[in-house]
């Protein structure tokens, strides 16, 4: 029942709006070993945005990898016309008359060539001269508070310390290297790559500049390096400089490098730049001066003091983490490393506090590899030592790309979700194309795989993909749902008008065009496939290509409701308003299998791998909003059949997904069980137990696919926000799958639709006390402790209820 806030609460009205500021109490977030790391998934990562370190900390001989999140393979392209539109006729016509064999073979006339690759930049080393001495007393640690990395150790009598930071006010990483004896720090700096490059010290810098691969011609998954096209005159240029910004010891330096001897402390920056210069621009004839960029950051940052660029990256960074915070009744736990934790906690251990801090964890990888326009986060985030990196981390956007930024609108980081909103803007201009000439349709699709320079067609080296994951045709239907979301949690009309509702309207007239009626007179697509799975047919068939799957019809329904919305927001396109509602209206609905889950195919077909990683039929539930277990219960039960019959065993993404769809049915322990499951330890080499080679966490809290995906880090911050609260039932839900390992807790900061940002304490499960605040006046009911209460806000007032 609907009560009014004078009924069983207390009502405190505030003149200030949310803190959001981590409680005072609080134990430091950070990421600490006792050892170096020694591969990849043991280093610990820097990013501010563009450029991304990743530490290893080794006392004698320390690398750094480099990244740019611009620097990948390939060159501004078009897909050839390959006339697909004519294709698709034969597929719908093989397909009425239930020839599937025929339908998935013609599949493969609708490809053209693979994305291209994520490459890296290179690898900077740290060579320190400890004479005889044996290292002591080792310890690296990784700051969320500060996204500052340290490591420490002894030497003899001499304790010696370096800071790293990539600060995004100067675009430059800050190395200070410290010892507590006097001239007792001596170092050279050298540079690797992978790429073509050549090194040069000019006037005490080292300056290194290459060249990516113009095209990358190797395989989905597994490149060939010595196909890889390095053209002279074509490719992303870039550019790294090195110089020693002060120093108490010498300064050396030879052709290979630089470095300083007999010092007590030094500050190193280094700058990184490339040529790209947009997804349309050619990045040798067109492209930014890479090296001018690159020694322009390095005289700026070198007129500030090492305290001034800490201070100011600090600012700039907090400004954004403090935004939320989340204690889970005890903080502290046991004095262990990061490491050491994982493994204690895969033993059924309780640890509050590393729970906490991978879910601040999964914030600040999106702080740190989503602040460029136009360059989401990719599979790696920014992180990439491989020229053959998994899957060319690229952007595959069949769930991993979406699931990026499935934090960013609730946990109070919308500007980080502005990479993806740019470059949805990039992919419509080239989905045009695509539409038109692979599908014979207005408007813009997109497909499966995607990258820098927005590639929209199908992948798959025409001809040679399977269509399980080849042809999927609803890339750019997923992706325009961020828009909606984005308008949702912001209430921003500035940016729905102008950007956000072109883009909706270019998918939907896709969607509009795409659509046939099936026998029954209801809306499908034909032809259709569901990511990444396969099905068994009536007549033993197994293959991918079939009409009107749910995965389909659910995405066309999810962006159609939400279309129409923002066009009565905007009160425009009236006519064609009420054109889509009538598709919608009519599209396929659900269907419930003979095993009571939810049907993924048009047809009660079986699963040619029952256990499959993809839930794509699922999205109504989440990240979509058409299923609840309040709204559309038998819907909902189906839902948590199909899971049950998927099983809680997948890939690491899977399982993030997985938690905010437990999260979602309200089902607070399956949730927590997901996500303890998500948090077991992954070794980073094969250790002989098989730990390497499954979903999981490794030891420097990435996510293994395996091997390394960052998407797991963010779904699984999200499902626990979700489990915290939801507000896709018409009200803000607290707590609306909350564990009883959570029985005692707090956040602060959530965000809700509306703009509202909502803080909460509870104690065996109950709320205490909720906050309410929003920038624009309005009411709000919220559903608290099993009672509906509805909440006038007041502009710029904090509300706050106690029970």
């Amino acid at each position: 029942m609907n009560k009014t806030i004078r009924s069983g609460v207390t009502l405190l009205l505030l003149l200030s709006g949310l803190s959001g500021l981590r409680a005072a109490n609080a134990p430091e977030l950070k990421l600490w070993y006792r050892q170096p790391a020694t591969t990849f998934e043991e280093t610990l990562v820097l990013g501010n945005g563009r450029l991304g370190a990743s530490v290893f900390g080794g006392p004698a001989a320390d690398s750094i990898y480099l990244n740019d999140a611009t620097l990948w393979t390939g060159t501004p392209s078009e897909c050839r016309t390959t006339k697909g539109y004519q294709v698709v006729p034969l597929i719908r016509a093989a397909l009425a008359e239930e020839r599937y064999d025929v339908a998935e073979s013609l599949q493969h006339f609708l490809q053209g060539p693979y994305s291209e690759s994520y490459a890296p930049l290179g690898t900077m080393r740290i060579d320190s001269d400890l004479g005889t001495g044996v290292p002591t007393d080792y310890c690296r640690e990784l700051s969320l508070d500060r996204a500052v990395a340290t490591t420490r150790f002894k030497v003899g009598n001499t304790a010696c310390e370096r800071e790293y930071f990539t600060s995004h006010p100067d675009g430059v990483l800050v190395i200070r290297l410290k010892a507590d004896r006097p001239r007792s720090l001596s170092f050279d700096l050298g540079f690797g790559s992978q790429l073509k490059h050549r090194i040069r010290i000019d006037n005490g810098r080292l300056i290194a500049c290459g060249v990516a691969p113009a095209g990358d011609r190797s395989g989905y998954e597994a490149g060939r390096n010595d196909e890889a096209d390095f053209s002279g005159d074509r490719g992303i240029r870039f550019a790294v400089v090195y110089t020693i910004a002060s120093t108490d010891g010498r300064r050396v330096s030879d052709r290979d490098g630089i470095g300083v001897r007999e010092a007590r402390e030094a500050v190193i920056l280094v700058s990184v730049a490339t040529s790209f210069n947009g997804y349309d621009q050619d990045p040798a004839a067109a492209g930014f001066a890479c090296l001018a960029e690159a020694e322009a950051r390095i005289e700026e940052a070198r007129q500030r003091s090492f305290g001034e660029l800490l201070r100011r990256h600090t600012s700039d960074y907090r400004a954004l983490f403090d935004r939320f915070d989340l204690q889970l009744g005890d903080g502290s736990g046991p004095d262990l490393p990061t490491d050491r934790r994982l493994e204690r906690y895969e033993t059924g251990a309780a640890d509050h506090y590393l729970e906490r801090l991978h879910v601040q964890f999964g914030r600040y990888l999106l702080i740190s590899s989503s602040r460029t326009p136009g360059v989401p986060a990719n599979l790696q985030g920014i992180w990439n030592p491989y020229m053959e990196p998994p899957w060319r981390s690229n952007y595959t956007i069949n769930i991993n790309l979406p699931e990026n930024y499935w934090l960013a609108e609730k946990s109070g980081l919308p500007e980080m979700h502005e990479p993806l909103m740019s470059f949805i803007g990039n992919a419509a201009r080239k989905g045009a194309a695509t539409a038109r000439d692979f599908f014979g349709t207005r408007g813009w699709a997109m497909c499966h795989n995607s990258d820098i320079w927005a590639m929209t067609h199908p992948a798959g080296n025409y001809g040679d993909g399977r269509p399980c994951w080849v042809n999927w045709y609803l890339g750019g239907v997923w992706l325009s749902t961020h828009l909606w979301e984005h308008y949702r949690y912001t209430l921003d009309t500035a940016f729905l008008r102008e950007r956000g509702y072109p883009l909706m309207k270019g998918a939907v007239d896709f969607c509009m065009d795409w659509v046939v009626k099936d026998r029954e007179g209801y809306w499908i697509t034909s032809p259709s496939t569901s990511p990444e799975n396969t099905y068994i047919s009536d007549g033993g068939f197994r293959g991918a290509t079939l009409y009107g799957a749910t995965g389909d019809l659910v995405m066309i329904r999810e962006l159609m409701g939400a279309y129409v919305k923002a066009s009565e927001v905007l009160g425009c396109d009236s006519a064609y308003r009420e054109a889509v509602r009538k598709v919608m209206e009519r599209l396929r609905p659900y269907r419930i299998g003979k095993k009571g889950n939810l049907q993924e195919w048009y047809h009660d077909w079986e699963d040619d791998e029952p256990t499959h990683r993809h839930t794509t039929h699922l999205f109504g539930l989440f990240p979509g909003t058409q299923i609840s277990p309040v709204r559309t219960p038998d819907l909902a039960a189906a839902c948590r059949r199909t899971l049950e019959l998927r099983t809680d065993e997948s890939t690491g993404w899977a399982m993030g997904w997985r938690i905010n769809l437990w999260a979602r049915l309200q089902d607070g322990e399956h949730a927590y069980r997901m996500y303890r499951r998500l948090l077991r330890y992954v070794a980073p080499y094969d250790d002989g137990t098989g730990r390497h080679n499954r979903g999981g966490t490794c030891p420097n809290l990435f996510n293994a696919h395996p091997p390394f995906q960052i998407d797991g880090n963010f779904g699984a911050a999200s499902g626990v926000m979700e489990m915290l609260m939801q507000s896709d039932d018409g009200y803000i839900h607290l707590l609306p799958a909350l564990p009883q390992a959570w029985s005692e807790g707090s956040f602060r900061g959530l965000k809700a639709p509306g703009n509202i940002t909502v803080n909460a304490s509870w104690r065996e499960g109950r709320v205490l006390r909720a906050e309410f605040c929003s920038p624009a006046a309005q009411r709000v009911d919220v559903l608290v402790n099993g009672t509906r209460h509805n909440v006038a806000l007041k502009a710029g007032q904090r509300i706050v209820l106690n029970f």
